[in-house]
């Protein structure tokens, strides 16, 4: 009991020490701090600001290809836009017992229109326009505020 009792008090003058000791630690420090720092601090700021507006979506169109009961022609189909449309983005849904096949994130309706167009010489029947929540990149926003 005695030990026990020793023992504490020994770990408690430790901690009081060791505050004291962080305490005068801190008081009157200068740091000097590097100005490559605060650029590097500011840039990683911008990027992560960047990447938030990124994943924030915005109203916009998505243009519909396909609505089928079937799997493996919606898979078919995304093939065939990947191969095709490279640079859309395609989405495939899944809404019981119906798939669907989505391309593009369009902020106007001209530009998803256009798209729709060249799509129903593909696929002649079920192309059309659909309102969504659409990604835009960060490249993209900065083009249209111009």
């Amino acid at each position: 009991m005695r030990i026990a009792l020793l023992l504490a008090m020994i770990f408690s003058s430790f901690a009081a020490s060791a505050q004291r000791i962080e305490d005068t630690l801190h008081n009157g420090v200068i740091i000097e701090k590097d100005i490559r720092l605060s650029l590097l601090e500011a840039k990683k700021a911008e990027i992560n600001k960047k990447a938030a507006d990124a994943r924030k979506p915005v109203k916009g169109f998505r243009v519909q290809v396909l609505n089928t009961m079937n799997r493996n022609d919606v898979l078919n189909a995304k093939s065939k836009l990947l191969a095709l449309y490279p640079d859309h983005k395609t989405y495939l849904l899944y809404q019981s017992p119906y798939f669907k096949l989505r391309i593009g994130n369009f902020t106007e309706r001209s530009e998803a229109d256009a798209l729709r167009k060249e799509l129903m010489k593909l696929f002649p029947t079920g192309v059309f326009i659909i309102p969504a929540d659409v990604e835009v990149k960060p490249a993209d926003k900065e083009e249209k505020k111009q």
